[in-house]
């Protein structure tokens, strides 16, 4: 049986970046992955600008100047400035090419027409030189760079309205069981509401992943694999959710093998979600989780995500790992490594009951999972503890 560590080791080295590239508007590209440098096209700032609202001065060496025009933001007339003379100035605006300085308006006293230092002013002060941010020509942002709400407006205050990223996989989710029914129907004897489908793709959504597609496959061989063979061809990842495990009515395992899937690794010495199994065909990622929702969601988060965030370019791609303290006791019952629903507040950390995989209420208050590997057998108050946050 794989362990933990080797399988997130295993899910890394068989999972490769994409090759696929698409050009985005810079306002949609929120969480993508720069697929080659960005270029600057312009100085920034493109001319001397002010930094204050203020007095713009043809000298450093007097006390009082006379005022002689006005120069605001957007304005592109570059007024005449001499020695002795002032302008009046606002943050943003165009510094007349024969200023020295601009002093802060709350620094001068104005007499008449006069403008009177209160202290001297030095050369270049509050001005913004000319590309100080960068210039025309270096790199803005370089290849593989995550794109955040900052580095949106950093390209769009350079003017540029297209980037060009590494294309998101397209996902498909694959839901088996015959006793599985779509939420707000009546449930006969025998039933349960289908709930991995819609918490996997919130759960992608959440992540950044919109291109996804669902299929509901009943619990025969011949079905699964021909659901399988298509979902192969047409998407870059496919997860599985249910039968993968040995029951008399688990085909998906069977048909994956039978298709000329190529295994990785099938089950993993972790609690919950042991019946994991990942596999790659061509280009395509496979990931059948178990189909308890609270195993599902765990392998999801710690091998999925992972796996997704390195497709899309990400170079670091696992959820945060911290330690917080223990503010209670718990005991390992077996000897797997247990990846347990907590929360975590003023770096205290507690385990929640109802840790069973078939439960998600636990993971619905958790903002934290616990991870404990193998050799802990149990945890006191005080004891430092492993968490990855959730997203």
């Amino acid at each position: 049986m794989t362990s933990v560590e080797q399988a997130i080791r295993l899910v890394n080295k068989y999972t490769k970046t994409t090759e696929k590239t698409t050009t985005i508007a810079v306002s949609a590209s929120i969480g993508s992955v720069l697929a080659k440098d960005i270029v600057s096209p312009i100085n920034m700032p493109p001319f001397r600008q002010s930094a204050m609202d203020g007095y713009a001065l043809g000298s450093v060496e007097e006390k009082s100047f006379s005022l002689v025009g006005e120069v605001q933001a957007g304005d592109n007339t570059d007024p005449n400035i001499a020695k002795g003379e002032a302008i009046r100035i606002f943050t943003g605006a165009p510094v007349p090419s024969g200023a020295k300085a601009v002093v802060m308006q709350e620094k001068v006293i104005i007499d008449n027409n006069t403008v009177v230092l209160q202290e001297a002013a030095s050369l270049d002060s509050n001005i913004r030189p000319e590309g100080e941010q960068i210039k025309k020509g270096e790199i803005a942002l370089a290849k593989g760079t995550v794109i955040t709400p900052a580095g949106i407006g950093y390209l769009a205050t350079l003017g540029i309205t297209h980037v060009e990223v590494y294309q998101k996989p397209s996902i498909a989710i694959i839901a088996t069981g015959n006793e599985l029914i779509p939420p707000g129907q009546s449930l006969q004897h025998g039933q349960i509401y289908e709930s991995n489908s819609v918490m996997l793709s919130t759960a992608l959504n959440a992540s950044g992943f919109s291109n996804i597609e669902f299929y509901k496959v009943e619990d025969e061989y011949n079905a699964t694999k021909t659901i399988l063979e298509k979902a192969l061809q047409e998407y870059d990842v496919v997860l599985i959710s249910g039968g993968i495990s040995v029951g008399d009515y688990d085909f998906a395992g069977k048909a994956l093998r039978d298709i000329g899937v190529e295994e990785i690794f099938y089950k993993v010495k972790q609690k919950p979600g042991k019946p994991l199994f990942f596999a790659e065909k061509d280009n395509t990622t496979i990931f059948a989780l178990p189909g308890n929702p609270a195993s599902s969601l765990s392998c999801f988060y710690i091998y999925v995500i992972p796996a997704l965030l390195k497709i899309s370019g990400y170079a670091e791609n696992s959820l945060p790992r911290s330690t917080a303290i223990s503010d209670g006791t718990y005991i390992k019952k077996g000897e797997r490594a247990e990846f347990l629903k907590a929360t975590v507040k003023d770096q205290k950390v507690t385990i929640l009951d109802g840790q069973a995989s078939s439960m998600l209420r636990s993971f619905a208050l958790a903002n934290v999972i616990v991870y404990l590997p193998e050799e802990v057998t149990e945890v006191g108050p005080g004891d430092a503890l492993q968490i990855i946050n959730l997203p």
